[in-house]
């Protein structure tokens, strides 16, 4: 439980780390930073939604032969849709990067975006969850290694989130402790929703091959819609290749490793 308590945690740190950044910055990440980051923490999450949540899902239906791939596909296509439906609810970050002047005010865009950044730390949240919580009951197929690499990739993309939330705050003349607390708010979702979904894992052990798919598929889209536009955008995309590799290979490696 100890473990779980830790892993649920982590997530929010890297949301705290980024708005914290409001006391040391007074505009934004260097670009080459943002995309060592965010290419690193895409690399950890596509391999971790390999790996730690797909790979495990098929296993845990073998029971259906050669069918035993429905699960992961039907779970994975739910978390894609869902992630495709919150885009057309909220607005899109890598939209309002391109688009930051509008017809909105600066603190009306801003807080707009703290609703969309919130709402995307749901499925993260819930991801994190249905794995502890498959460890929790014991599912040999779910390695805490695995877990673990999750949480910190995670928690590595939450940090230039938390930042693009308090440093525009900061900017349109909040103080800066007020400009990190709305930033650390917009993570507080993540461990909620992870540990309701760990104390329900229990219940869905029947449904557990079905939501980890679900998670791999959301965390996908996160990945392809979200941080690959960042790394390859611009100048120092070499940068942001190369650390997505190195950290879809360091995922792959602990999990297969340590598993």
């Amino acid at each position: 439980m100890n473990s779980a308590v830790v892993g649920l945690t982590i997530p929010f740190l890297g949301t705290s780390l980024g708005a914290a950044l409001v006391f040391f910055l007074r505009d934004k990440l260097k670009p080459s930073v943002e995309k060592m980051l965010t290419g690193f923490a895409g690399g950890v999450m596509i391999a971790a939604s390999i790996w730690s949540l797909i790979i495990p899902a098929i296993n845990q239906a073998e029971s259906l032969g050669r069918l035993s791939f429905i699960p992961a596909v039907v779970g994975f296509w739910g978390g894609i849709l869902f992630l495709l439906l919150l885009d057309h609810l909220i607005p899109h970050l890598h939209n309002q990067a391109k688009h930051p002047e509008g017809p909105h005010s600066h603190f009306k865009r801003t807080t707009m975006l703290l609703l969309a950044v919130t709402l995307h730390n749901i499925p993260e949240g819930m991801a994190v969850g249905v794995v502890y919580g498959g460890i929790l009951t014991g599912n040999s197929t779910i390695t805490l290694a695995g877990a673990l690499a999750l949480s910190i990739g995670i928690a590595i993309q939450n940090i230039p989130e938390g930042a693009i939330i308090s440093l525009p705050l900061k900017a349109s003349g909040f103080k800066s402790a007020k400009a990190f607390s709305f930033g650390v708010l917009s993570g507080v979702v993540e461990p909620i929703a992870g540990a309701i979904t760990l104390c329900a894992s229990s219940l869905i052990t029947p449904a557990m091959p079905y939501m980890l798919s679900f998670a791999a598929g959301a965390m996908i889209y996160v990945v392809i819609e979200d941080l690959v536009p960042t790394t390859a955008s611009g100048d120092h995309s070499d940068i942001g290749t190369l650390f997505f590799a190195f950290g879809f290979s360091l995922m792959m490696a602990l999990d297969v490793a340590l598993g």
